[in-house]
């Protein structure tokens, strides 16, 4: 079950959700959760995303779109100090959206999404699901006919899902889930390889810095992984 607070926030019961006996969690550890419309969100910013991505294009400014696949690595459940809970973000594949234009030679800014495809167990009884997303400046310098570099840094946030096995109506629809959210610093980088014409491949590593991430065991968490992107109106490599 979970336990009633006065909306719109929800104070999570994690030790009463299964019949089991659960683990011993720190109560301070747990967020207070908000519901929202996630998927209403996803698809607003996904969509700003595509018309930006557009109208660069139709103005002649070169415009990449990628899709990947990546794993995350973070501190072990047992490295946890005091001030976190033992719960490591480590695994799981995730899935991953990015796109960027270039605004003035080299440089331009980037928006990416990503969310581990299958669902996690918190303490080993619970449902849950982080999505990250975040909001850079880019640099992609020329790296010979065939390959360019990508540096970012932004800024964006960690959105932890953790289901329950009831759905709840509010004014932004109806969730089986609450949601965490905290705020991150983002560092990431790759190279690109044109191998087929405009179609990239690139590999890539991404660094999170989370703020007050209390429910897992450290505030920082990488994500390592592939894409295949395309680019349109490139520069001449």
């Amino acid at each position: 079950m979970w336990a009633r607070a006065s909306a719109p926030f929800l104070q999570l019961d994690l030790t009463r959700c299964n019949p089991a006996k659960a683990p011993s969690i720190n109560p301070q550890m747990m967020p207070k959760v908000r519901l929202h419309g996630q998927f209403r969100k996803l698809a607003l910013i996904a969509s700003s995303c595509a018309f930006f991505l557009m109208a660069a294009a139709a103005r002649g400014q070169q415009v990449d779109a990628a899709f990947g696949l990546s794993t995350v690595s973070a501190p072990s459940a047992a490295s946890a100090s005091a001030n976190y809970s033992a719960q490591s973000l480590t695994g799981g594949a995730y899935p991953s959206f990015s796109g960027d234009f270039l605004i003035k030679k080299q440089f331009g800014v980037n928006g990416e999404i990503s969310w581990r495809a299958s669902q996690a167990f918190y303490q080993g009884f619970y449902p849950f699901r982080p999505i990250f997303y975040d909001f850079n400046g880019i640099w992609i310098p020329q790296l010979g006919k065939h390959f360019a570099g990508e540096l970012m840094a932004g800024i964006g946030a960690e959105s932890a899902r953790f289901y329950q096995p009831f759905t709840i109506c509010g004014f932004n629809g109806c969730t089986n889930y609450v949601s965490s959210n905290h705020f991150l610093g983002h560092f990431g980088g790759g190279i690109r390889a044109y191998l087929f014409g405009n179609f990239f491949v690139r590999p890539e590593a991404h660094l999170y810095l989370i703020r007050n991430n209390f429910e897992f065991s450290s505030a920082r968490a990488t994500r390592f992984g592939v894409s295949i992107g395309y680019t349109f109106r490139p520069q001449q490599y």
